[in-house]
C-alpha cells in the first residue's frame, strides 16, 4: 500500500494508511483507539498539509496547536504516535529530513489530581456493611478488590483456576474486556502478570464460594458488565456506612495507601499492584510518601534528642 503513496499526498491521509498497515490487528483495541484519536486530531489541525511540506517548523506548529488544549504528557503521547509514521515516511523518501528532531513538547499545566481513598477505620466500616452471602455477588467482588488491590478488569477476569488456596495466592494473568462485549484480554503490561498473596480468611471464604463452578469461566461475570454497575453498588454501601463515596478504583488506592502507611516498601507495593515500575507507584502515591517522610523526620529527631 505504501508504495502507492506520493510526496504530494496529504499527511493526514498517509497517517491513516500507516495506522491501517502497521497497527491494525497488531495492538490492543484500547491502544488502537488512541492512534485513531491522534488521526482525528491531525485531520483537524493540519487538514491540507502535504508530506513534501512537512518541516521542523510545520511539525512543531502541529504540536504547539495540540498542546494549547492538552497537558504536556498527553502532548508527548501525541508526538510519539505521530513520530513513528513520520520516520517511516523519511525512510521511504517521502519526507527529506526528520522533522521530529529536537521537537519541543509543551502543554497545559496538569490539574492537581487528588486520589480518593479510605482510611483504615472507613474501610473497616465499608467491609462491615457488605452483604457477604453464600453466593458470588458484587459485594464479594468489592471485598476482594479491597483486600488485593487488583484492577477492575483484572477482578472481572478471575476464574476458579486462578486461586491457589494451598499457597494463599491469587494469580493475575489476564483481564476481562468489559468495554467491548466481553472476553479475556492480556494484562495491561508484563509487570501486571503476578501472584497476589491473600489472607487465610479470604482463602476459606472463596474456597467455599467457588466450589462446583467451571474452572476456566469468570466467577463474577454472568452478563454484560459496566464499571458503573459495580460503582453504584459500592456508592450505596459507602453512603449506608456514612463514609466518603469512592469508586472501585478508589478501593485499589485504599489498598495501596494502607500498605504504605503500614510500612510496606514501595517496591513490594509496586509488585503487588502490578505497576510497570516503582516510579509509577511513587508518582501516584506521592502525597502519602511525603506524609511518611515527615513522620520519619520526627522519628529521627526524637531518636537524636535521646542521645544524651
Amino acid at each position: 500500500m505504501l508504495n502507492k503513496v506520493k510526496q504530494t499526498d496529504l499527511f493526514c491521509d498517509y497517517y491513516a494508511q500507516w495506522i491501517a498497515v502497521y497497527k491494525q490487528g497488531a495492538i490492543r483495541k484500547v491502544t488502537m483507539d488512541k492512534y485513531l484519536m491522534t488521526q482525528r486530531w491531525l485531520q483537524r489541525l493540519a487538514p491540507t498539509l502535504r508530506l513534501c511540506d512537512i518541516t521542523r517548523i510545520t511539525y512543531q506548529q502541529i504540536l504547539n496547536d495540540y498542546a494549547d488544549c492538552h497537558e504536556r504528557q498527553t502532548t508527548m503521547d501525541f508526538h510519539h504516535q505521530l513520530k513513528g509514521a513520520v520516520l517511516d515516511a523519511v525512510d521511504e523518501g517521502l519526507i527529506e529530513k526528520d522533522p521530529t528532531r529536537k521537537a519541543i513538547i509543551k502543554g497545559k499545566t496538569p490539574k492537581e489530581k487528588k486520589i480518593k481513598y479510605l482510611n483504615q477505620f472507613e474501610l473497616h466500616k465499608l467491609l462491615s456493611e457488605l452483604e457477604l452471602g453464600p453466593e458470588i455477588s458484587w459485594d464479594w467482588f468489592i471485598m476482594l478488590v479491597a483486600k488485593t488491590g487488583i484492577r477492575f478488569s483484572e477482578g472481572l477476569a478471575i476464574t476458579p483456576k486462578d486461586f491457589d488456596f494451598s499457597h494463599q495466592s491469587l494469580s493475575i494473568s489476564k483481564t476481562w474486556d468489559y468495554k467491548d462485549g466481553g472476553g479475556f484480554l492480556p494484562t495491561k503490561n508484563q509487570s501486571s502478570v503476578r501472584k497476589v498473596q491473600i489472607d487465610w480468611q479470604t482463602v476459606i471464604q472463596f474456597s467455599e464460594l467457588i466450589k462446583g463452578l467451571p474452572e476456566d469461566e469468570p466467577i463474577f461475570v454472568k452478563q454484560n458488565v459496566y464499571n458503573s454497575t459495580v460503582n453504584d453498588v459500592l456508592s450505596r454501601h459507602c453512603r449506608n456506612a456514612n463514609i466518603p463515596v469512592i469508586s472501585v478504583h478508589g478501593l485499589r488506592h485504599t489498598h495501596a495507601s494502607l500498605l504504605l502507611f503500614a510500612g510496606v516498601s514501595i517496591a513490594s507495593v509496586a509488585r503487588r499492584l502490578g505497576h510497570a515500575s516503582m516510579t509509577t507507584t511513587q508518582k501516584t502515591y506521592l502525597h502519602i510518601i511525603q506524609e511518611l517522610e515527615s513522620k520519619d523526620v520526627d522519628l529521627v529527631m526524637r531518636s537524636l534528642s535521646s542521645l544524651t
